[in-house]
């Protein structure tokens, strides 16, 4: 009789062992196919990105700009210009608001360098702070790129000025810099209700930069589209970048 039990212990105890191993292999397997695909979701918006760029740039060329200057994309992008019209104002407002995403800037940019201070490492600042700034640098990157390489000029002249328009910088700097500083804010900010409000407040903020620049005329439609996936691209592999460094 104790024989039995004994061997029904042991028989139950490596048929105990075999379900946690698979469990624990399953997670596994889990955790590293979700790292793929935020990789993988990432890739593909950037991907996206560089189509939609190419596409602006050969389909449907005409001078429909100020100073007879091409405009890919011509048919949508001066029907909604049309539809929208021209607003100084809300251009304005909008130009002096996108001073907020560089205070944001630079308080992350401070904390990091706290942090390395106090700790005496770079190495030792938090992973999600350092690729913050890789994050920052990409945006600052993209401007300089396609100020140089210009895609698209300007519906209307700035000062007298026939200024690069694609992607809308200022859409690149809000929607790359919000929606990772709600990721910071949602990690750091212990306050529950704060933290909701911070949060939302940080997400209209972005919708109304983002729509505000477009209704104001200042840009194309494909120029604040273009805008939208790089910065989404941007935003999702710093995300499947910090998630990764997590789970080393």
């Amino acid at each position: 009789m104790t024989g039995s039990f004994l061997r029904f212990s042991h028989l139950c105890g490596i048929i105990e062992t075999a379900i946690a191993e698979s469990v624990t292999k399953g997670r596994f397997e889990n955790m590293r196919n979700t790292k793929f695909q935020k990789f993988f979701a990432a890739g593909c918006v950037l991907a996206a990105f560089v189509l939609w760029t190419v596409l602006v740039r050969l389909a449907d060329v005409r001078p429909i700009g100020p100073m007879g200057s091409c405009v890919g994309l011509a048919s949508l992008n001066q029907w909604v210009h049309t539809l929208t019209g021209v607003s100084m104002t809300l251009y304005t407002v909008t130009d002096w608001l996108s001073l907020l995403p560089f205070a944001c800037m630079l308080g992350f940019a401070i904390l990091g360098l706290v942090q390395w201070i106090r700790r005496k490492s770079l190495l030792r600042v938090d992973h999600d702070v350092l690729l913050l700034g890789g994050v920052y640098l990409a945006v600052a990157a993209v401007y300089l790129f396609f100020e140089s390489v210009v895609i698209n000029c300007r519906p209307i002249l700035i000062e007298g000025v026939l200024e690069a328009s694609y992607p809308s910088s200022t859409t690149v700097l809000v929607l790359c810099v919000m929606p990772t500083a709600i990721m910071q804010f949602r990690r750091r900010i212990r306050h529950p209700r704060l933290r909701r409000w911070v949060c939302l407040m940080s997400g209209i903020f972005a919708v109304f930069m983002t729509v505000g620049r477009l209704l104001s005329g200042v840009h194309w439609m494909t120029d604040i589209i273009g805008g939208i996936l790089i910065s989404c691209g941007l935003v999702l592999l710093y995300d499947a970048a910090v998630r990764f460094c997590s789970e080393q």
